[in-house]
């Protein structure tokens, strides 16, 4: 059998990264219903937005009004994404205590993305951990494409375990490891996971698998088995790559905790409230949920946990 962690943590992505591609304009009030919703659930930390330019991202252009309106639940961490110094003092200017900053492993992606190479953008962030460390807040750090390119393809692992390093090493906490366009397979995400795992604790790692050939779930449980304990996903399966063909989201929250439950891994989370939280903000957007569990009444969802 395998060692799996007797609890994992779960960082919910779905207001920041699920929402932002969103073409419709979402109301600043479902925003936060859903923010709190998702935090009433037991989820331990909620990316709320992202402190972007909103002519780049207008779905997360009201940041400075979302934020400071959410009902801050104790224990519970509303970490928000900035790309550069400028999105970093807006955050602060809005009372945030944790943010996240995101590179790339792939060249190409980065210069398409952000339109700088990744040397570039780790100099960018240099002023945003010494802001951040002047002012008590926590760093969080993305690193995408790491199964993947849509650009170069096949990402080497010691590529990701380099970027990664050089991210703990400016001072991030946490580094969160993502399949951005879902072309990782389970034995793929170990081999790169390990690589990592030789540069940075296991502990200091999170997956981010996005569920475009339907392989997240068997990725997770595969990386699980190498140790790590943070899987971050997103409520209904809501987000996506807009660079990858077909790309259906992240992995659903809902589903990985059906799984992670039905292994017998704590989560904390009331995975009633959190189905219940999934058919709400689908019907807000006009759809069902991408999820698998979503689809199901709740009370059949459930049932084979022996919760009902």
């Amino acid at each position: 059998m395998a060692n799996y962690p007797q609890s994992v943590k779960l960082v919910e992505v779905g207001p920041r990264d699920g929402l932002q591609n969103e073409a419709e304009p979402i109301p600043t009030a479902t925003k936060r219903e859903l923010i709190h919703r998702l935090a009433g659930a037991g989820l331990p930390v909620v990316e709320a937005t992202s402190f972007v330019s909103p002519k780049w991202i207008p779905q997360l252009g009201d940041a400075a009004e979302l934020f400071p309106s959410i009902e801050r639940k104790a224990g519970v961490h509303y970490p928000v994404l900035v790309p550069n110094m400028k999105g970093m003092e807006r955050a602060v200017e809005a009372g945030v205590e944790e943010v996240a900053v995101f590179t790339a492993a792939s060249e190409s992606f980065n210069k398409k993305n952000i339109n700088a190479s990744i040397a570039e953008s780790l100099e960018r962030f240099e002023p945003v951990m010494a802001l951040a460390q002047e002012k008590g807040i926590r760093v969080r750090g993305y690193v995408s494409c790491v199964l993947g390119c849509p650009y170069e393809g096949h990402i080497k692992p010691q590529a990701v375990a380099e970027v990664s390093e050089k991210l703990m090493e400016m001072g991030c906490y946490e580094v969160s490891l993502g399949d951005t366009i879902g072309s990782g397979t389970p034995l793929k995400a170990q081999t790169m996971l390990a690589a990592v795992a030789q540069r940075v604790a296991m502990d200091r790692l999170a997956i981010h698998f996005h569920d475009t050939r339907g392989q997240a779930l068997a990725n997770i449980q595969a990386c699980l088995e190498l140790g790590v304990a943070t899987v971050d996903a997103s409520v209904a399966g809501l987000g996506g790559c807009p660079y990858a063909d077909g790309a259906s989201g992240n992995v659903a929250t809902e589903d990985v905790v059906f799984m992670l439950e039905g292994m017998g891994i704590n989560t904390g989370v009331d995975l009633e409230k959190l189905h219940a939280t999934a058919v709400w903000i689908s019907q807000e957007l006009g759809r069902e949920p991408a999820s698998k569990l979503g689809r199901i009444p709740v009370e059949k969802a459930i049932a084979p946990l022996g919760w009902k």
